[in-house]
């Protein structure tokens, strides 16, 4: 009998296993004034919307933006980065931020940490704004493209759902601005990855400070 068992928790193990997306090489770092959240993609599930989300990072796109929705055990959403940041959008910037991406639904599921797309009623309408999922919610599985997943920074979203919010519509939003300072991102399988990130970190921390000082001269 125990090793029936035991070879059906096998099975089961395995399949989920097998169910469960590869991430691709590279790593993106939002670094936000609550901490700091490190995510994969799964080109294999989304490609095109991986694609698009990861070429608005490497442009800066999400640099300056937030979350404007935190409603805790269900998601914390990025803004859309043409309306959510504070540092104006170069020309580059804002024809990728203006594209929309084709529905890529899977049967990946809904769980804390997965990064879903948002969009409209129209199923390809997603543009740039996404959700962290903070619990399981499998009542978006299939109906919203899941692209990818938080890999470090559950303690940043825990801090995320404690902070004091307010009620909009349907929408649950947090009373103070949670700004994505800057962000960076980096290749797994690069032999020279933690020297390259070291420097990064560096160059983006400062590029952040003069962001900052940038937006409180100009746009008050």
């Amino acid at each position: 009998m125990f090793k029936i068992v035991a070879f059906s928790l096998l099975i089961t193990l395995t399949l989920a296993l097998a169910d469960e997306p590869h991430f691709g090489s590279a790593r993106v770092v939002f670094q936000t004034n609550y901490g700091d959240v490190e995510f994969g993609f799964f080109p294999s599930v989304a490609p095109k919307t991986v694609e698009h989300i990861f070429k608005l990072v490497r442009l800066g796109g999400y640099n300056t933006n937030h979350f404007f929705r935190v409603d805790k055990g269900f998601v914390a959403q990025v803004a859309d980065v043409r309306g959510g940041r504070t540092a104006p959008m170069n020309a580059e910037q804002r024809k990728e931020a203006e594209k929309t991406v084709i529905g890529e639904f899977s049967k990946v599921k809904h769980v804390r940490g997965i990064l879903s797309m948002g969009r409209y009623d129209d199923p390809n309408s997603a543009s740039s704004s996404f959700s962290i999922l903070l619990g399981d919610a499998p009542h978006l599985d299939e109906k919203y493209a899941v692209f990818g997943k938080v890999i470090k920074g559950d303690e940043t979203l825990r801090k995320l759902e404690e902070l004091p919010t307010r009620k909009e519509g349907i929408f649950v939003m947090p009373v103070e601005r949670i700004t994505i300072l800057s962000s960076y991102y980096y290749e797994v399988n690069s032999e020279t990855c933690e020297e390259e990130r070291s420097i990064l970190r560096r160059r983006l921390a400062a590029s952040a400070v003069e962001i900052e000082r940038w937006r409180m001269k100009c746009f008050p």
